[in-house]
C-alpha cells in the first residue's frame, strides 16, 4: 500500500499546540468575567463602606478623644482633646478621675464600675438563650417536618412569638411577671421578677426564649428539609434505629444549617437591648442585674459621646472576635464533615 498519499495530522489537530489558544482564550474569558463582576459589585461595596465602614472608622477616632465637662483639678469647662487610651483604660480597668489630676477605681454607681458585670451579663444571656433556643428549636423542627393534619397551620403559628415587635413582647411579659402577674399566680409565690436580681436575669431569658425559637426553629426546620428521604430509607433498611437514624444521619446532615442558626442567634443575643431594656430597665439587684453592654453604651451617649464610642468599639471587637471564631473553626468543621460524608458516599 502506498504511504505518498498519507497526509500527516497536523499540530492544531492532535498535538498540544491547540490546547494552548483554547487555554489563553478561557483564561481571558475569566479575566474579564472578574471584571465585569468587579463593576457590578463596586457600586454596592460603595455604599457599604459609606454606610458601614464611616461610622464604624469615626466612632474610633472620637473613642480617642476625651468629653467635653468640668476639669476635676481647676473645677472649669473645658472642651475636651486628645484622650489617648483613657476611655478604653475607662471601661477594661474601670478607672475614673480623681482629684489633681490622679485615677481611682470607678465607684458604685459610675457606668463605668458596670463594665465586666454588663459582659458577664450578656455572655450569660447569650449562652442560656442560644443553648435553650437551639433544643427547643430542633425539638420544634423535627416535629414541623412530619407530615400531620394540620401542619400548615402549625408551621405559620409557631412564628407568631416571633412576628410579635420587640417592645410589645417585653410589655407583655411585663404584665405576666408582675408581682401580680400570671407567673406568680401558677406558682403560688410572690417573686419580684423585675427587680430581684437573678429572677429578672431568668425573666429575661425566659421572654427571649419564647419569642426566638421560633426563628430557630424556622432555620434549623428549612435544614430538615434538604435532607432527602432515601438516606433514611437506606438508613432503615440498613437496620438503623430511630435513635441511630437522628445521630448518624440527621445531625451530621443538619450540622451546616444548625451552625448557620447559631451563629446568627449569637451574634443577635450580643447585641440585645430593647428586651431587658424595657422589661426590667436593666436594672434588678443592685442597679445593673439585666444591664448588657448595649444598654450601658446607650445609658453612656447620655453622658458623653467619646467614652461611649470607646465602649460600642470595644463591644464590636468583641462581637467581631466571636463572630471570626465562628467562621473559622466551626465553618472549617462543617466544610470537612460535608467533605467526609461526600467521599464516605463515593465509597
Amino acid at each position: 500500500m502506498s504511504t505518498s498519499n498519507v497526509v500527516a495530522p497536523s499540530s492544531t489537530q492532535t498535538g498540544t499546540g491547540g490546547k494552548k489558544p483554547v487555554r489563553a482564550g478561557v483564561k481571558q474569558n475569566r479575566r474579564q468575567q472578574s471584571r465585569w463582576a468587579l463593576y457590578l459589585i463596586l457600586p454596592t461595596l460603595v455604599l457599604l463602606a459609606i454606610v458601614i465602614g464611616y461610622p464604624v472608622v469615626q466612632a474610633i477616632v472620637m473613642s480617642f478623644q476625651k468629653d467635653a465637662g468640668l476639669d476635676p483639678a481647676t473645677g472649669l469647662f473645658v472642651q475636651g482633646g486628645f484622650a489617648g487610651f483613657e476611655n478604653y483604660t475607662h471601661w477594661l480597668f474601670q478607672q475614673c478621675a480623681g482629684p489633681n489630676g490622679t485615677t481611682i477605681s470607678c465607684p458604685p454607681g459610675n457606668l463605668g464600675s458596670a463594665f465586666w458585670s454588663s459582659v458577664f451579663v450578656t455572655f450569660f444571656f447569650t449562652v442560656t438563650t442560644v443553648i435553650l433556643e437551639t433544643l427547643l428549636g430542633l425539638w420544634f423542627a423535627l416535629i414541623m417536618n412530619r407530615a400531620f393534619r394540620g401542619r400548615g397551620f402549625v408551621r405559620a403559628a409557631i412564628l407568631i412569638p416571633w412576628a410579635i415587635p420587640t417592645a410589645v413582647t417585653a410589655k407583655l411579659w411585663f404584665f405576666i411577671f408582675s408581682v401580680a402577674g400570671v407567673a406568680n399566680a401558677l406558682i403560688g409565690a410572690r417573686i419580684l421578677w423585675t427587680s430581684d436580681e437573678w429572677a429578672s436575669r431568668f425573666a429575661v431569658i425566659i421572654a427571649d426564649t419564647w419569642k426566638t425559637t421560633p426563628f430557630m426553629a424556622l432555620l434549623i426546620l428549612a435544614g430538615l428539609q434538604l435532607i432527602p428521604e432515601d438516606v433514611y430509607e437506606a438508613a432503615k433498611m440498613d437496620g438503623a434505629s430511630t435513635w441511630q437514624r437522628f445521630w448518624r444521619v440527621t445531625m451530621p446532615l443538619l450540622k451546616p444549617a444548625l451552625m448557620v442558626a447559631i451563629l446568627f442567634r449569637v451574634l443577635d443575643a450580643l447585641r440585645i437591648y430593647d428586651l431587658p431594656q424595657i422589661l426590667t430597665g436593666g436594672g434588678g439587684g443592685t442597679g445593673h442585674a439585666t444591664t448588657t453592654l448595649s444598654i450601658l453604651v446607650v445609658d453612656q451617649i447620655r453622658q458623653g459621646f467619646n467614652s461611649a464610642a470607646a465602649l460600642s468599639t470595644i463591644t464590636f471587637i468583641i462581637i467581631f472576635l466571636i463572630a471570626f471564631i465562628f467562621v473559622r473553626i466551626l465553618g472549617t468543621n462543617v466544610v470537612r464533615t460535608q467533605e467526609d460524608q461526600q467521599k464516605g458516599a463515593k465509597g
